[in-house]
């Protein structure tokens, strides 16, 4: 399940690339929670799921959905097309874990010092497979706000989720989150004034857009998300949200297969780098 993960939550980027240049970050949100929503419900319907217990379970999953749909998607996708590169975002988005592992810290729970020393290599990894693509006048202050609102939506909603989110029907869950994202995604979207090109200037339809949206509904949402709400309840905060440092070297071994990007020495030692801190981070005690 930890290695699914990866590789589907990877393609975001990936994803971005294709569907950034054709629509507005808010209204390929919107379209994108509806779609899924949708698709959830009728999985639901279909297996009969059990709905959430109480207001109380479905306020918190209608709060983790702001943040782990609304804020995290819309802080990611709406610095990419401020013109902030993929790597940059990855890496700031990657700095989850450490933020994690403090506030676990803080608050009294107990983080190893074998598990500190996984963070730090996971974190110098990742400098090293981001570091030829940070480039230079990509950054404002825009895009960096928006991609620091990613990353406190994700640690935030992944930590709000462990500590109060009772295990339930993953499908009826990610469909309570969906409508609260989409319930805050709408009014944004409807105030963008680029539309959404699902044609090409020749008339034909535009694959790229269109492919974007299938794989973000069908692969991201239905399936990155449903492993991560599955991966946050069976784990510990700080060893599941350690997995997001395998993403930046595998959205470059993406990058490399589909766009050609080159590997260079540098994202070959980040990914080992990365490897032993997570291992170190998710490894049981002896």
């Amino acid at each position: 399940m930890p290695a699914v993960f990866v590789v589907i939550w990877a393609t975001g980027f990936i994803v971005a690339r294709y569907g950034m240049p054709h629509a507005p970050p808010m209204k390929f949100l919107a379209v994108r929670y509806a779609l899924s929503g949708l698709c959830f419900l009728a999985w639901a319907m279909l297996v009969r799921a059990s709905w959430p217990r109480g207001r109380g379970q479905w306020g918190h999953l209608a709060v983790t959905g702001v943040l782990m749909h609304a804020g995290y998607l819309g802080g990611v996708w709406s610095a990419v097309k401020a013109g902030m590169g993929a790597g940059l975002a990855a890496l700031l988005v990657g700095l989850q874990p450490v933020l994690t592992a403090i506030w676990v810290s803080s608050r009294g729970g107990e983080v190893a010092g074998r598990q500190w020393a996984g963070l730090a290599f996971g974190l110098a990894g990742l400098l090293l497979v981001v570091w030829e693509k940070l480039g230079f006048g990509e950054v404002h202050p825009l895009n960096l706000l928006f991609a620091f609102i990613a990353l406190l939506a994700i640690t935030c909603g992944t930590l709000y989720q462990k500590r109060f989110v009772q295990p339930c029907d993953v499908r009826t869950a990610n469909l309570v989150q969906l409508a609260a994202a989409f319930a805050l995604t709408l009014p944004l979207a409807l105030l963008e004034t680029e539309a959404m090109r699902w044609t090409t200037a020749g008339g034909g339809a535009n694959g790229e857009l269109i492919g974007a949206m299938a794989w973000s509904v069908l692969g991201l949402t239905l399936g990155g998300s449903s492993l991560l709400y599955l991966l946050i309840q069976k784990g510990a905060a700080t060893s599941v949200t350690s997995l997001m440092y395998l993403v930046p070297p595998s959205t470059a071994l993406m990058a490399w297969l589909l766009f050609d990007e080159p590997i260079t020495v540098l994202i070959v030692a980040g990914v080992a780098l990365t490897a032993i801190g997570v291992s170190l981070v998710v490894r049981q005690k002896a």
